[in-house]
């Protein structure tokens, strides 16, 4: 439910050129709701991230398999440090779970990953990305440095895997109930 915007939907032509060129095709596969949320998280975030993109798309399942509209209090297990933390932008754009609202905290715990727990009144839920999508990600962004080191280059080459992983996988098929 929007509470600023009348639609999500903007003209095509506010969209990237190569954001423009998978819009179609994404709202058709994954719906208009979380290609709104995927934009908004990744304006907030600065960039078209991987780990942003995750967050939005979780966020997006969670609610999706919660009946009701109301916000969740959200435990994430991403930390606070880059990249995995960028997570938590699209988690917090999502769900409306933010840290503003008091309804967004973080683990303690050490090891830092792509997973969070979401609770309603009565309801909990655990999701992760599941093992084989992490070796992915973190496969092509070792090739990444590999090849770009930490150059504009680099950062264009995430924006590129961001927009593939975005268009292409499913938040039904990447996470798994915990």
């Amino acid at each position: 439910m929007s509470c600023v915007l009348n639609s999500g939907a903007l003209p095509c032509e506010c969209y990237a050129p190569d954001v423009r060129m998978v819009m179609d095709d994404t709202v058709r596969r994954f719906g208009e709701e979380e290609w709104h949320k995927v934009v908004l998280t990744n304006e907030i975030h600065g960039h078209l991230g991987i780990y942003s993109t995750l967050g939005a798309k979780m966020g997006c399942l969670a609610m999706s398999l919660h009946d009701g509209d109301d916000e969740p209090e959200v435990l994430s297990y991403a930390g606070s440090q880059p990249p995995v933390s960028c997570f938590n932008d699209g988690l917090q754009v999502s769900t409306g779970a933010t840290m503003g609202h008091g309804l967004f905290q973080l683990s303690d715990e050490t090891e830092k990953r792509v997973e969070a727990i979401f609770t309603w009144k009565s309801e909990t839920l655990r999701l992760r990305l599941k093992t084989e999508y992490v070796r992915i990600i973190q496969e092509d962004i070792r090739r990444g440095v590999e090849a770009y080191g930490h150059s504009p280059r680099y950062w264009s080459y995430v924006h590129e895997l961001a927009l593939k992983y975005w268009s292409q996988w499913s938040r039904d098929d990447i996470f798994e109930k915990v």
